[in-house]
């Protein structure tokens, strides 16, 4: 399996914070999949002014709170969301990618989500498969909305590219499960 690699001064942190090999596994597939619908959405939509690098970013980190609470990687919670920032704070980086930590399961809360908070939620379930047609359908209006286009013409180009990155998802799975040490 092909993953593209993370940023190296995340793979640096998660050595620090001496993260887990399935959280390293984690991040890594939905770094990937921010990476892929980052590079989709610029060459769809080159009018649009959006931070692609904070997306990817933002997926690469956006559990790093599990190095303080290791049971939510594999069980319920939501405590590490609120820590996440602390500890990306704490090694040096910006708020504009730390506020992720925070935001990544809190969309539908925020009814004026940014796109680049909306694309990491987006990739976060598109790494496994899932599809969230609320999630989408707002990356859409979004998308339209800063572009000056027509939502409906977004949105079928946008559904195709989200089947795109979802495909594979049982290999996925598998790899990040080989890694649950």
């Amino acid at each position: 399996m092909d993953i593209k690699p993370l940023p190296p001064e995340v793979a640096e942190l998660l050595e620090k914070a001496k993260a887990p090999p399935m959280l390293r596994a984690h991040l890594a597939l939905v770094h990937d999949a921010a990476v892929t619908l980052t590079e989709c959405i610029s060459a769809l939509w080159p009018e649009l002014e959006y931070d692609p690098e904070a997306v990817r970013m933002g997926a690469a980190t956006h559990d790093i709170g599990k190095v303080v609470f290791p049971d939510e990687m594999t069980g319920p919670g939501r405590h590490h969301e609120a820590v996440g920032a602390g500890v990306l704070a704490d090694c040096g980086f910006p708020e504009r990618f730390a506020r992720f930590t925070r935001t990544h399961g809190r969309w539908r809360q925020e009814q004026d989500a940014p796109l680049e908070d909306l694309l990491v939620a987006l990739a976060d379930t598109l790494w496994k498969g899932e599809r969230d047609d609320e999630l989408e359908d707002r990356c859409c209006r979004t998308i339209a909305r800063m572009c000056g286009l027509d939502p409906w013409r977004v949105s079928l180009r946008f559904y195709e590219m989200t089947e795109q990155v979802a495909e594979g998802a049982e290999e996925r799975l598998a790899w990040q499960q080989e890694h649950k040490a």
